[in-house]
């Protein structure tokens, strides 16, 4: 039915354009993208230091996702999977961070270029990495002013808002500073108890909070020029948060992030939506939306039924799960461009996690030939405590579960154990869990196409790393 909408649309479209008309009524499209934003800091799912009330203003209007996970937990192939509809693991060196986007492989923005929409990004889409000419995601633009000045009024709009904010490094004190009681912060029961980590996830709050504000003003923007309830908003993050067991990992806190959306008065308001969703889903929504063809290779789904089924919890049975992983962040191990690679697989009830070589350092190894330190987690305070209290009691499980070596397989009970602490990989009581969420992922893997799986996996370390190598101290 949905489907069937959006073909009517663009058929109306057509019509009109061919009776000499010129303007194009399709639904535009924002995508608001943080960069380090991860779950749960917002109040919405209950964080209560940070303020996000443009995030509670989409939700407010709109839906909001319980359930969004990136394809990786990682930069650039996060933003590729959303760009193509595809797990990041089919996109040869595009499953990297800093690496070549792939050749002859399409994205959303050029595919709405090519069927009328004025498309544009501010600030960072694609990346870090080598992009191809035309950009994957569409003309930079200098400003949102630039973009909006360059938009034909006959033309319907996508534009990618990027935000370098919460991205590492951080102003030390800047949280406290602007009135965050670091008392009142919610540590990881993991991470030490000490001045110097709180401080640092306010300093992390106070950037997302900026990131939320220009977001409202963009809203603003729309709303004053009477455009707002004419396009579909997206507001997310690119992955988890940038501390120890965060970013580049594939728990919850790495991997799992805010995502909600409004569109006038289409989709209802304060909706929680408790359906498993992917960045790989981004793609193929917004070229439904639009009334064209997706792409055969895309792995994504469209979010449109969700979207306007006017349901709150569970809407689609199917969605009951999803799969996700991570290749080469940066070249970390002891020798060599090497990686760490896993998959997971995250239901309601469990997390299973797939360590392919649990002989390597799963966030950098403590002597690496090319990179600082454990470099999979990027520098900042809290690591820095960690390491350098790493013997110490209150430090010794942070330590541990941060940084240390980690087995093929981990299983967590997701209900009883948030933060996915005690891993039960080994407990006889969730042996059969075990077998099916292994059996499960593998047979995903193998019908998405990783090469992982398939045998192939060391091609994905055989793809250079366009960053810089140069070692830095922690």
């Amino acid at each position: 039915m949905i489907r069937l909408l959006t073909i009517i649309a663009a058929m109306m479209c057509s019509s009109l354009l061919a009776m000499g008309k010129t303007s194009d009524t399709r639904p535009n499209i924002v995508f608001c993208i943080a960069d380090d934003w991860g779950w749960p800091h917002s109040p919405l799912y209950g964080d209560q230091v940070v303020k996000t009330p443009t995030l509670q203003r989409i939700a407010a209007n709109g839906v909001l996702f319980n359930h969004a996970f990136v394809s990786s937990p990682s930069c650039t192939p996060s933003r590729n999977a959303a760009l193509t509809g595809q797990y990041h693991w089919r996109l040869t060196s595009g499953a990297n961070l800093w690496s070549h986007f792939p050749k002859g492989v399409q994205t959303f923005p050029l595919i709405l270029t090519q069927h009328g929409y004025h498309v544009g990004s501010f600030r960072k889409a694609f990346g870090p990495g080598v992009d191809r000419s035309p950009s994957v995601s569409g003309k930079k633009y200098a400003s949102v002013d630039a973009f909006f000045k360059a938009r034909p009024k006959d033309k319907p709009f996508c534009f990618w808002f990027g935000s370098s904010d919460p991205h590492r490094s951080y102003k030390v004190g800047s949280g406290i500073k602007s009135g965050m009681d670091p008392a009142k912060v919610q540590l990881p029961p993991y991470y030490p108890d000490h001045p110097s980590v709180r401080s640092d996830i306010c300093d992390y709050y106070f950037e997302v909070q900026r990131f939320d504000r220009e977001v409202g003003e963009l809203l603003d923007r729309l709303k004053q020029s009477g455009e707002l309830d004419n396009t579909l908003v997206v507001m997310t993050g690119d992955h988890g948060w940038p501390f120890p067991r965060g970013k580049s990992n594939l728990y919850d806190i790495g991997a799992r992030v805010p995502l909600a959306m409004q569109w006038g008065d289409k989709l209802g308001g304060k909706r929680r939506i408790d359906d498993f969703v992917s960045f790989v889903d981004f793609a193929p929504t917004f070229l439904e939306l639009a009334g064209v063809d997706r792409p055969d290779d895309m792995s994504g789904r469209s979010l449109l039924p969700l979207l306007l089924s006017q349901k709150s919890g569970q809407v689609e049975p199917s969605r009951s799960h999803v799969i996700y992983g991570k290749e080469r962040h940066v070249p970390c191990q002891e020798k060599g461009t090497i990686a760490a690679p896993c998959r997971a697989i995250r239901n309601h009830k469990f997390l299973y996690i797939h360590n392919f070589f649990p002989d390597r350092w799963p966030v950098g190894a403590p002597e690496a030939e090319f990179r600082s330190n454990w470099a999979d987690c990027d520098n900042g305070p809290s690591k820095s405590y960690i390491l350098d209290h790493r013997v110490e009691l209150q430090s010794i499980q942070a330590y541990e579960l941060c940084f240390a070596k980690r087995p093929q397989d981990e299983l967590y009970d997701v209900k009883n154990d948030p933060w996915q602490i005690h891993n039960l990989a080994a407990d006889p009581k969730h042996a059969e869990t075990l077998k099916q969420l292994r059996t499960q992922l593998m047979q995903e893997l193998q019908t998405t196409g990783d090469l992982r799986v398939q045998g192939k996996g060391d091609i994905y370390e055989s793809f250079p790393y366009t960053g810089k190598n140069k070692r830095s101290k922690k």
